[in-house]
Parts: structure tokens; sequence; C-alpha cells
């Protein structure tokens, strides 16, 4: 193993075109962690929303290597390491904002308790797609919403990264699921997730859908992980004294159906344990349950088929193609041979 490593990283906020190959020491693990190889990594908005500077509280200092996921195998161990050991498959949500070193190089710095060992049934591009939508969705319907039996929900942009995991992991709750897509490729996928109908928000509004799918009565729970103006719509139509849980709360948005329908507004976070650097068992805890539901057959990470190399170029062209906004499932970024 040498003394430097390959990574790719930016020196100022921008477009795509500002992620560069860079070289840097390659970085040694602290006591509680695990130094990862990293084989796969993906992209959420996160990322593209940090490099082109809309985030800033969030961004670590330049040059920054980004990247929340990732999944690998474990180099070396920190003195007081003892969930891993050298040569295991591993992954997790282990940095890529303040404070952390991300993904998106050949080795990155890991706190333990941000790791899970790689299901059996996954490659490491799979694992590498669960970290931050598999724990959103998690603590969005388990933690937030208490999601369970027959409780109808609407899933916003049911293909998307959040989204497709959303679907599975509320019909594997038990609940009655119905999905958004904007295109006919993004409902039928949706649909062969677990939804049992689907909507196309562009052309229907709340009132629409809520009278055709719940007789008018509103959803028990409405799960965004877009926020802006769909937020104002979950308020439409989720039911009285039910609950929204969202991932967004960047815009401006009039509360007064939260009060007249005396409803529950949940708000997650989920890269919040690495910002601030605590709470992070949480994580693991929650990745070792997200296993058991791969391991059931409940939960099935979704690759596009377009898939790029962890380099400055292939960066780029995943930053460029997630924000255009056509893919489903998550992007995936590998290892360059």
């Amino acid at each position: 193993m040498t003394d430097t490593m390959h990574a790719v990283a930016i020196e100022e906020y921008g477009d795509p075109d500002v992620f560069e190959d860079r070289e840097f020491d390659r970085p040694e693990p602290d006591p509680e962690e695990v130094l990862l190889r990293v084989e796969a990594s993906s992209v959420n908005p996160v990322e593209y929303k940090i490099r082109s500077g809309d985030l800033p509280p969030f961004a670590p200092d330049f040059p920054a290597i980004l990247g929340c996921d990732a999944a690998g195998v474990v180099e070396a161990v920190g003195d007081d390491v003892t969930a891993f050991e050298e040569g295991e498959a591993v992954y997790g949500m282990v940095g890529g904002v303040t404070g952390a070193q991300g993904a998106y190089a050949e080795y990155v710095p890991a706190h333990e308790k941000l790791l899970a060992p790689v299901p059996d049934s996954l490659s490491f591009a799979e694992a590498a797609a669960l970290p931050v939508v598999a724990l959103t969705a998690w603590e969005m319907l388990v933690d937030k919403a208490d999601a369970g039996e027959e409780d109808s929900t609407l899933v916003y942009g049911g293909a998307g990264g959040v989204g497709h995991v959303g679907v599975q992991l509320a019909d594997w709750l038990g609940a009655d699921v119905y999905a958004t897509g904007s295109t006919e490729r993004k409902r039928d996928l949706a649909e062969a997730l677990g939804a049992s109908a689907t909507i196309d928000y562009t052309a229907s509004d709340p009132e629409e859908y809520v009278a055709e799918y719940t007789d008018g009565a509103g959803f028990d729970v409405v799960f965004d992980p877009v926020g802006d103006d769909h937020l104002q719509t979950a308020f439409e139509a989720v039911a009285p004294f039910q609950r929204v849980v969202t991932t967004e709360s960047s815009s401006t948005q009039n509360l007064g159906q939260m009060h007249q329908k005396a409803l529950s507004l949940g708000v997650v976070l989920s890269i919040l344990p690495v910002l601030r650097q605590q709470g992070r068992e949480r994580v693991g805890e929650r990745f070792r349950k997200i296993n058991d539901v791969v391991s059931e057959g409940g939960l099935e990470p979704v690759l596009d088929d377009e898939q790029f190399e962890l380099t400055a170029e292939g960066v780029a062209d995943a930053h460029r193609y997630a924000e255009e906004g056509n893919h489903v499932g998550k992007i995936s970024l590998v290892r360059a041979e």
C-alpha cells in the first residue's frame, strides 16, 4: 500500500467541470475508524448541491473530496475498532461533508459506527447505492411516521433514489403503497417495486388523486423526499390527524393546513450524525436492520443503467446525468480499473 492515493476533488464551487483528479496523502484511521479501500460510491442530491455551492453549511474545506456513500474492503483498522477486521466487505455513510473526507477516492477513513457488513446478496455497487437513501427512508417511515399495517402511504418520486427504497420499505412494513412519477418508465418501476397504484402528478392534482385512491379521506402517510412545492401538496394529500415526512425544509410554505388538519410533520437529515459527529451509533444500527430487510427479500437497490467511474471525468458526467433528473434508482460510481 503506497503513501498516496488518487481522489476526485474540487477546489471551488461550480458546475461538474470543477472536479479534478488529484493525489493526496493516504489517510490513517483514527482509533475508532477503519480505512476503507473504496470499490464503489453513488450520487445523492446533497453532493451536487454541495458542489454547486447551494449548501455551504454542509461543505468540506477545499480541496474537498465529496461522496457520502461507500462500499469496499477494510484495509486497516484503528486501535480501538472492535466491529470489523481487515479484509471485510463493508458499506456505509462515511463523509463527504463538513469535517469528514468523502468516498470519491481510493481510500476513505470511516468511523466504525457508520458502517455495516455488505449483505451477501449485493455487489459493491448495489451496497454503495444504499447508505444515504436507505437510512433516509428508514428514518422517515419507521422513526418519524411509524408506518405500518394498512397505512395508506403516498410516496413522492417512487422511482427516485430515496423514493424507490421508500416504496419497498413501506410495502415491507405492510402499508398500502401509492407512488408518483413523472414518466411512464418511472411509474412502471414504482409499481414493480410494490406500489398498488401510481400517479402522474404532472397530469392530476392532489384533490383528484385523493378522491380516486382514498375516497376523499386523504392518505395516512405522505412520504416526501422532494420538497419545495411538493411539500405543500403533501399537506393537501394527507388525511386529518396524520403524518407528513420530508427531507426538505428550505422552501417557504404555508403551514395553515397543518394547523387546520392537526397534522404532524417529520423532517429527516440522515447525514446529521456525520456533520455533528454524534449519534453515529444509530447509523450502524439502522444499516443492520436494513440488512435484515435485504436478506428477507424486502429491499433490493435499483441501479440506473448508466454507470460511471471514480475519475474526475466520470464523476462530472455522473453529476450532469443526476441533475438532468431522468435516471431511475441510484447512479453508481465504481472504482476505475
